[in-house]
C-alpha cells in the first residue's frame, strides 16, 4: 500500500479513482472503463511528472526519508552477489546502524559499506534508524582497512540523519570515531565511491563518504544537520524546518552546484519509492561507471585525487583586483 506524503494528496485521489475503477472493470468487463481508465493514468503520470519538477527544499527532504525508498540491504540484495556481511569493530560491539561486508558488486569484487535504517518498527529498533554509535564507524575503519590489504574498491551508501548523539555514544568517542573514519576514507589507497541514497546528515554521513566520487539520487538531501535541529538552535522552533531546509541548500541540485558531490543520479518519476527497482539499477550502473573510471589510477594518484577534492569544497578565489 503506497505511503502519500502531504504534497502527493492530488495524485491520491486520482489513484484511487484508477483502483476503484479497475476493480469496476474486472467485473463489469474492461472495454467500456478503458478510455476513462487510460485518460486518469494519463492525467495522474503528468501531474506525478509536475509536482516532482518543483519539489522545494523541505519536500525532497521529506521524499529522501520516505519508508519504501530503497534500502541498504535493497541494494545489496539487487546488485551484490557473494555477499558476506562482516560484524563488530573488534574493540566494543557491533553496531546494526552500519552494515558492511565483501561482495561483487555487478560482478566486481567489492567491499560495500553502508547505512541501514530498516523499514519495520522492529528493524528500525535494531537498526537505530540509521544512526551509527561510535562501534558502527569503526567497524567501517575495519572493513576500509581491509579493503586497502586486499586491493578492494570501497562502495559506500549514505543514509542517515546524522550519528546517534546519545550520551553512551559521547563516552565512548563519538566525534573521534567520525574523525578516523572520515580520515581513513581519505588515505584508502583503492578507488572509492560514496553515493547519497536518502538522507546524508552531518559528520555521520561524511564519515563514510569523503570518496573519491561522491554521488546523490535527484531527491536525496545533503546537510551538516538536519532542518529539524536546525530550527531548533537558530529559531529555537522545530517547526521552521522548512525554512532551515530552503537556507542550508541541501539539495542534490545545490550540491552540484557547490562541487560538494559531483553528479546526480536521475530518479524515477515519483521518487525512488514508487519504483525501487528502477532506482537501484541506476545507482548500480552509475557506480559502476564510476570504479571504471578510477581503475587505472593507482593508489598515490587516488589519495590526492581525493584530498584535493575535499580540501577544495568551500574555497573562495579571490578574483583580480580592478584596474585603476
Amino acid at each position: 500500500m503506497t505511503q502519500y506524503l502531504d504534497f502527493e494528496k492530488p495524485i491520491k485521489l486520482i489513484e484511487e479513482q484508477i483502483a476503484a475503477l479497475s476493480g469496476d472493470a474486472q467485473s463489469a468487463g474492461a472495454a467500456a472503463m478503458s478510455p476513462q481508465l487510460s485518460r486518469l493514468k494519463n492525467n495522474a503520470e503528468k501531474l506525478l511528472g509536475e509536482i516532482y519538477a518543483r519539489l522545494d527544499p523541505w519536500q525532497k527532504t521529506l521524499v529522501a526519508r520516505h519508508v519504501e525508498r530503497p534500502h541498504f540491504k535493497d541494494y545489496v540484495a539487487a546488485l551484490v552477489t557473494d555477499f558476506v556481511e562482516l560484524a563488530g569493530d573488534r574493540k566494543y560491539a557491533e553496531d546494526a546502524a552500519i552494515v558492511g561486508g565483501i561482495g561483487r558488486f555487478l560482478g566486481r569484487p567489492c567491499m560495500v559499506i553502508g547505512h541501514e535504517k530498516g523499514r519495520t518498527t522492529h528493524e528500525r529498533i535494531t537498526h537505530n534508524f540509521g544512526m551509527s554509535r561510535p562501534e558502527g564507524y569503526r567497524k567501517a575503519i575495519r572493513l576500509m582497512d581491509m579493503a586497502d590489504r586486499f586491493g578492494l574498491p570501497v562502495v559506500t551508501l549514505v543514509d542517515t540523519p546524522g550519528a546517534y548523539p546519545g550520551l553512551g555514544a559521547e563516552e565512548r568517542g563519538g566525534a573521534e570515531a567520525i574523525a578516523r573514519s572520515t580520515e581513513r576514507c581519505l588515505t584508502l589507497g583503492v578507488p572509492m565511491v560514496a553515493v547519497i541514497v536518502g538522507e546524508g546528515g552531518s559528520g555521520g554521513a561524511i564519515a563514510i563518504a569523503a570518496a573519491n566520487t561522491v554521488l546523490m539520487l535527484e531527491h536525496a538531501v545533503y546537510s551538516v544537520i538536519t532542518p529539524e535541529a536546525g530550527a531548533s538552535i537558530l529559531y529555537k522552533d522545530a517547526g521552521r524546518a522548512k525554512d532551515v531546509a530552503a537556507a542550508m541548500r541541501i539539495t542534490a541540485q545545490d550540491c552540484l552546484g557547490f562541487k560538494v558531490i559531483d553528479g546526480i543520479i536521475k530518479e524515477p518519476i515519483g521518487g525512488a519509492h514508487r519504483a525501487p527497482e528502477q532506482a537501484v539499477a541506476a545507482v548500480g550502473a552509475a557506480v559502476a561507471k564510476a570504479l571504471d573510471a578510477l581503475t587505472d589510477m593507482e593508489g598515490p594518484a587516488l589519495k590526492a585525487q581525493r584530498r584535493a577534492r575535499f580540501l577544495a569544497i568551500g574555497r573562495m578565489e579571490e578574483s583580480a583586483a580592478p584596474a585603476r
